[in-house]
């Protein structure tokens, strides 16, 4: 009798953890997993929004994709070992087993804000456990956004960094100009070649990619006050989102892209403030590295289009006393 009360307590305890499990809601993380990883036939589709798997479906290349997940079991039948993580800082890793080659995808950030979730993801490889050094390492930002009850994928962004002032960046560049000085002399009425002389410490490739974003957020601030006087500027950047269907509207107005408006890209950290006044006269809008890695600069403007920066990286300063960018 005793045995058949505790058969009786498991199978209810059980029951329990799987109603539990049932009814607690997919993350978005989770969704991307399933999504590029998951063994069903259909995941892929599963998670593209609706406009996308209609015009897919249209095209006839809809039925394709649905059975992209048969890919993931081939990736491991090859002799690659995949692993998911549904939390902690490691998304991802797959392992080479012949080679021992091994390739992690990290989650720099996951910001979930109501239906919408930026994860922000850094790809490392590493040989012999040693991490591979270089130059070009890329961040890709997944925009995911609930629809009909389901995560789905909105967008991707792909930045890469180019540190330039990194030593082994400038290492690189080094051996790469001694071996062009080894090579032959060129020929009778070839030009000479000439090697523009290293960067200067501090320089940051994304720094053009954060002023050109910064540009689009102003043009996006003069149309939004222009369309909607009453309110004038506005400073929430999700206002000015670009995502969303039927006709604009001050809350989303459609003027710049979804990862923009998220606040968070190029490793820079856009904010908007000082909408005194109602309407709203001016604005102001800054972004600051968000690690020592994406850049040193904080960069500032306001309605008049004017950048600025500051070397110390802190927005204050930049308002306060920032130079003019060339």
């Amino acid at each position: 009798m005793k045995k058949f009360a505790t058969l009786l307590t498991t199978a209810a305890l059980s029951i329990s953890a799987t109603a539990q499990s049932a009814s607690t809601p997919q993350t978005a993380r989770q969704a991307l997993i399933e999504m590029f990883f998951g063994k069903t036939p259909g995941t892929l589709v599963k998670h593209l929004p609706a406009a996308t798997l209609a015009a897919l479906d249209q095209s006839g290349a809809a039925q394709t994709l649905r059975q992209y997940s048969m890919l993931a079991g081939q990736l491991q039948n090859n002799g690659n070992r995949l692993e998911t993580f549904e939390t902690g800082s490691v998304l991802l890793i797959t392992t080479d087993s012949r080679t021992g080659h091994k390739f992690e995808a990290i989650v720099e950030s996951d910001s979930l804000q109501g239906e919408e979730d930026n994860i922000e993801v850094s790809l490392h490889s590493y040989k012999e456990n040693q991490m591979q050094k270089t130059p070009f390492m890329p961040v890709l930002t997944f925009s995911m956004k609930m629809e009909a009850g389901v995560w789905k994928l909105n967008e991707i962004d792909v930045s890469i960094r180019l540190p330039l002032a990194d030593p082994d960046f400038l290492k690189s560049i080094s051996e790469a100009a001694k071996s062009t000085a080894s090579r032959p002399a060129p020929t009778l009425n070839a030009k000479p070649s000439t090697l523009q002389s290293p960067p200067t410490p501090g320089a940051r490739s994304f720094d053009a990619s954060v002023a050109a974003a910064m540009s689009s957020i102003t043009s996006a601030e003069a149309i939004y006050s222009a369309t909607y006087r009453s309110v004038g500027y506005t400073c929430t950047l999700s206002d000015l989102d670009g995502f969303g269907g039927g006709e604009p509207n001050e809350h989303q107005a459609m003027l710049i892209s979804s990862s923009l408006a998220s606040g968070k890209k190029y490793g820079y950290e856009f904010n908007l403030s000082g909408c005194t006044g109602s309407p709203a006269t001016s604005f102001q809008l800054t972004a600051v590295p968000r690690s020592s890695n994406f850049g040193q600069r904080a960069f500032c403007t306001d309605k008049t289009g004017t950048l600025r920066a500051s070397v110390d990286g802190k927005a204050a300063t930049c308002l306060a006393s920032g130079t003019p960018v060339q």
